[in-house]
C-alpha cells in the first residue's frame, strides 16, 4: 500500500498549525501572497523583518527536509516556459483574488469566511480546468 498520503497529512498539519500560531501571536492571517506583497509594494515596512523571515522559512524548510526523502517525483514538466508562465499567472491571480491558498484556503475556510470559501472553490475549479486544457487537450504539460 502506498503511504505517500502520510506526507500530505503531516504537511497539512504543519501548515494548519503554523497558520493558527501566526493568527494567535500576530492577530493576522498567514497569507503568503499578502506577506510577500507587503514586502514588494512597501506596505509592510513596519513588519518587514517578520515578513522576510516568513518568506525565507518558506524557501529553506523544504531544503531542510531533503534528507528525509529518497526520491521526489513532482511530475513537473521540463518545459521551463510553461513553468515560468504558470508562476507569473499564479502571482497575478493571487493579487487579483487578494489572497492565495494559505490565506483563503487554509485560514479563510478554517474561519468559515465566505470570501475564503468562494475564492478557494474558484481557484480549485480554475486549476482543474487548466490541467484538463493544458495537459489533456493541448499536451503542453
Amino acid at each position: 500500500m502506498e503511504q505517500d498520503w502520510i506526507w500530505g497529512l503531516v504537511g497539512g498539519a504543519i501548515i494548519g498549525s503554523a497558520a493558527a500560531v501566526y493568527l494567535l501571536v500576530n492577530g493576522r492571517i498567514m497569507g503568503a501572497s499578502g506577506i510577500l506583497g507587503g514586502l514588494v509594494d512597501g506596505s509592510g515596512r513596519s513588519a518587514w523583518l517578520e515578513r522576510a523571515a516568513f518568506i525565507v522559512g518558506l524557501v529553506l524548510m523544504p531544503i531542510a527536509f531533503v534528507p528525509l526523502y529518497e526520491e521526489v517525483d513532482t511530475h513537473l514538466t521540463d518545459n521551463m516556459v510553461a513553468v515560468v508562465a504558470a508562476g507569473l499567472l499564479v502571482g497575478i491571480g493571487t493579487r487579483i483574488a487578494n489572497g492565495c491558498t494559505s490565506g483563503h484556503g487554509v485560514c479563510g475556510i478554517s474561519r468559515l469566511s465566505l470570501r475564503g470559501i468562494v475564492a478557494t472553490v474558484f481557484y480549485i475549479f480554475a486549476g482543474g480546468v487548466t490541467i484538463v486544457l493544458f495537459r489533456h487537450i493541448l499536451g503542453v504539460i
